[in-house]
């Protein structure tokens, strides 16, 4: 038997079952890839970006790391903002991080998990930058506020590539938004955090100072 059988069987019962309701929806998906947003998310197998919004394959273009970080060593992250911003002319960025996060959870933990602890050092980072916040807290509220401030750090982090500020010194159409995502509930969040152009960005940045 073929390994995986099963999952090549539920393959084929999806891709008969959309050409049932839509004959020509391969056709037109193989044709172009022209999607207006790029969805920098967690890799979280609970949180997919295009059921989340209820868009169909071909509207989202994806990044997905260990708790939706941009870092500005990442060639990988930086090359899918680079060609979503040049090549597709995506319109959004969006940072999507959720609640219940793993990774978050693990930075917060004073216990060695090898190798990640070198990603994770990144989101002790936004802890120690916002110490004043969390210290009040505690539990599942600590965990939920770094998730958002979390979120926020990487849109600044995203405005902040030379692809982006380019874009924007071009004048090009470009909105950077930070959204959270509930797992118990399905329910996105807008963290308020849009970004649309420099002046922008570094109003962002002085009122952070």
């Amino acid at each position: 038997m073929k390994p995986l059988q099963h999952l090549f069987q539920q393959n084929l019962e999806w891709a008969n079952d959309i050409k049932e309701n839509d004959p020509e929806f391969f056709t037109r998906l193989s044709q172009q890839q022209a999607p207006e947003y790029l969805w920098i998310g967690c890799s979280d197998s609970r949180v997919p970006a295009n059921q989340i919004v209820n868009l169909p394959p071909g509207e989202i273009f994806v990044h997905r790391n260990i708790a939706n970080l941009v870092v500005h060593t990442d060639l990988n992250c930086l090359s899918v903002i680079q060609y979503a911003v040049e090549i597709l002319k995506v319109k959004h960025i969006i940072v999507c991080g959720h609640y219940g996060c793993g990774g978050i959870n693990a930075a917060m933990e004073d216990t060695d998990h090898g190798l990640i602890d070198n990603w994770l050092g990144h989101i002790k980072d936004v802890s120690r930058f916002n110490a004043d916040k969390l210290d009040q807290l505690s539990g599942r509220e600590k965990q939920d506020m770094l998730c958002e401030l979390n979120v926020k750090e990487q849109v600044i982090n995203v405005c902040n590539t030379t692809i982006v500020q380019n874009a924007w010194r071009r004048g090009d159409t470009l909105s950077i938004h930070g959204w959270v995502y509930s797992i118990k509930n399905g329910i996105i969040k807008d963290l308020e955090t849009c970004i649309t152009n420099s002046a922008q960005f570094q109003q962002k940045i002085a009122s952070k100072s």
